[in-house]
């Protein structure tokens, strides 16, 4: 293979060389303007749909397939110009298996950009964030897939790595367990990707507690998940995690929660009062989804009671901030119409300086 690359064994003439570059001159030329009139008229065709997913694919497949057509340009003048053929057939074999691989990347990652594209449309998140999680994987899944192929391919053309791979086969078994033992962990990140995907335990988007973080899965790969954080921390969790340990999904089916809030309160407040001002002002706040509004004891103690407020809200989101406002007002409320309900943990000693400053006996 070497000694086709060498320029020194071709033994062309000058007339020979200037015209065999005139051809893949005129070759190359041909195929480009072929290629750039055959882009230029797909993307006419697409302008006018009323969706971007094809205009995504075009662009995916443009440049591989320039480079392609370049490769055929040149394959067919190899077969007609000896002083080509010398040369294309020893690049041919690592040059048109990386193409088309490139090519086969640029579809399988064309057509997720296009599916994706397309989930933005959809009126339902929940059902977005799902094939939006399965589109992630399974085009991971199929890059790689592609890329071994290709690397495969490549290598297999070069002479030396052939015969390395004769002398590894004399000795299969042993070859065998090393690269199991060497691939196990690739292969376990790999299978559970696949198993995320399948079973869908989380999805892009959804709001997640493992390992102490809470945030918003932003990303899920083969071997780890990126989850962003309430402060804008980016946590980088093992897929494994998720399948092999417990952890909390708030929003798996739906982004309906219902959320406690706990007032303690001493045991003389007067609940009743307090309840119905709860309830009240829940009814007026734009947040309130008007499923769950409770004022319940849930604890009661020598030198505190309990009581438990529960809210819903349509989102996640629009729960915490109900949340916030409802502690707010109940305990600026409790100040102003109910002070004694409010715990006080201090000693007051009334006269303590007139006593202290009196005569002593």
């Amino acid at each position: 293979m070497l000694d086709g690359i060498d320029p020194r064994n071709w033994n062309v003439s000058p007339e020979q060389g200037a015209i065999a570059a005139l051809a893949l001159g005129i070759a190359v030329v041909v195929v480009l303007a072929l290629h750039w009139l055959a882009f230029s008229l797909m993307r006419r065709v697409v302008r006018g749909t009323h969706t971007q997913a094809d205009n995504l694919i075009i662009e995916r497949l443009y440049k591989p397939t320039r480079w392609l057509g370049v490769a055929i340009a040149v394959g067919i003048v190899a077969r007609h110009d000896r002083v080509v053929a010398v040369p294309w057939e020893a690049f041919a074999r690592f040059v048109v298996p990386a193409l088309l691989g490139w090519l086969a990347l640029a579809v399988v990652r064309g057509l997720a950009d296009a599916m994706e594209q397309r989930l933005d449309e959809r009126e339902d998140p929940i059902a977005a964030r799902s094939r939006k999680t399965k589109i992630s994987i399974f085009s991971r899944v199929a890059s790689v897939v592609v890329i071994i192929i290709t690397l495969a391919l490549v290598l297999i053309g070069i002479p030396g790595v052939r015969q390395v791979g004769v002398t590894l086969m004399a000795s299969a078994g042993l070859a065998a367990l090393a690269i199991g033992a060497a691939a196990q962990p690739a292969l376990k990140s790999l299978i559970a990707g696949l198993q995320m995907a399948l079973t869908e335990p989380i999805r892009i988007g959804d709001l997640v507690v493992i390992d102490g973080h809470t945030g918003r899965v932003e990303e899920i790969r083969m071997s780890y998940v990126l989850v962003r954080t309430w402060d804008e921390r980016l946590a980088v969790v093992p897929t494994n995690r998720f399948l092999e340990n417990t952890f909390e999904n708030w929003s798996r089916s739906s982004e309906k929660l219902t959320a406690p809030i706990f007032l303690y309160l001493d045991p003389i407040a007067d609940i009743n009062p307090i309840r119905e001002e709860f309830l009240r002002w829940v009814a007026t706040h734009e947040l309130w989804d008007q499923r769950t509004a409770k004022a319940v004891i849930s604890d009661a103690r020598a030198e505190t009671v309990t009581l438990r407020l529960s809210v819903s809200a349509l989102t996640i989101g629009d729960l915490f901030q109900l949340g916030w406002d409802l502690r707010e007002h109940m305990l600026r409320w409790l100040r102003e119409n109910q002070p004694e309900a409010l715990i006080r943990r201090r000693m007051e000693v009334e006269h303590a300086n007139e006593r202290a400053d009196g005569p002593t006996i």
